[in-house]
């Protein structure tokens, strides 16, 4: 018995709403751009520039206590927060304690840190710095120019590889749905204010590659049906296309939601946003490529390949 999570024959049609889909679609992005302006994103220590120290002691956490230790040393900007993870021992308390980029200073100093234990260490004596990570402002200004480029460079890649396989008109709806995933998946990490860093731009490059990968999937299930149904209109041909592709995609996306949902749960905190990003991603680049993408090819509407032989001509026996 095989496990099927939708029939292998199915004819639902995915354009009796597709302006109400789009108009979804837009109003999220709208609330993405706006949230983005508005309150920008919670970069991690890779953009911002500081020190980032994680901290482990077998007594409990109280933040207060430890901002009050700390604020006599008159660090600046110090965010601290608490670890929590299902796979901790039950005396295994975890605290993330940011601290800014010191003026004059790359990064918070050697002394500094020394000092920053020394105060904490009189609050909490079995405290102990697991981790110290540093960067400094120069060094965070440029990852995030250098990050930008490289999203960007990747939908410029997408919309010529897109257009060299197919017609412009695929490629533009192809770059839209990745345009729209991105920005929904930084969106909500503005909305959220979800820690920023490098692990989440790598996450923003691996959904545009899964996202383009369902695209293509019924792109070119689309193209063959242009070509074997010449006469039929394009968006029983788009609904047709999909149809026949929706079992594919949904397995695709389920059996790797499934992992994903695992390791948001167990994987712990070190990798929790990237794979956060990376579950939002899935449900997002899956919807975009059957919603987002068909519908705006539709509204482009797409040059038919008349050059191109009918597979089944001369098939068909006539019924008398």
């Amino acid at each position: 018995m095989r496990l099927k999570l939708v029939p292998t024959v199915t004819n639902f049609d995915f354009f009796s709403r597709s302006k109400v889909w789009l108009g979804i679609s837009g109003v999220f992005m709208v609330i993405a751009l706006i949230s983005f302006l508005l309150q920008g994103l919670n970069f991690g220590i890779d953009f911002r520039g500081g020190t980032t120290i994680r901290t482990e002691s077998t007594t409990e956490i109280n933040v207060g206590t430890y901002r009050d230790a700390l604020a006599p040393l008159e660090l600046g900007d110090i965010i601290i927060s608490e670890v929590f993870d299902p796979s901790f021992d039950a005396d295994q308390h975890v605290a993330m304690i940011r601290i800014q980029a010191q003026d004059g200073e790359e990064a918070v100093t050697a002394q500094m840190t020394k000092d920053a234990f020394t105060a904490l260490s009189s609050v909490d004596p079995a405290i102990k710095f697991v981790s110290v990570e540093s960067v400094g402002p120069k060094v965070s200004g440029e990852l995030i120019q250098t990050a930008i480029i490289a999203v960007i460079l990747a939908i410029a890649a997408v919309l010529f590889y897109i257009w060299l396989r197919f017609e412009w008109q695929f490629a533009v709806g192809a770059v839209l749905a990745l345009v729209h995933d991105v920005l929904l998946t930084i969106g909500i990490f503005s909305e959220l204010q979800i820690k920023f860093d490098l692990a989440i731009i790598a996450a923003l490059l691996t959904i545009v590659g899964y996202s383009l990968n369902d695209t293509v999937v019924v792109f070119d299930r689309v193209r063959e049906n242009l070509r074997k149904y010449k006469s039929k209109p394009l968006k029983d041909v788009l609904n047709l296309s999909i149809n026949e592709t929706l079992s594919r995609t949904m397995m695709t996306s389920v059996t790797t939601l499934i992992a994903l949902i695992a390791l948001l749960v167990l994987g712990g905190d070190v990798i929790r946003g990237f794979v956060f990003a990376m579950t939002w991603g899935v449900i997002v680049g899956t919807y975009s490529s059957i919603f987002v993408a068909s519908a705006i090819l539709m509204a482009l509407g797409v040059k038919r390949d008349w050059s191109k032989p009918n597979n089944e001509a001369g098939t068909q026996v006539p019924q008398v």
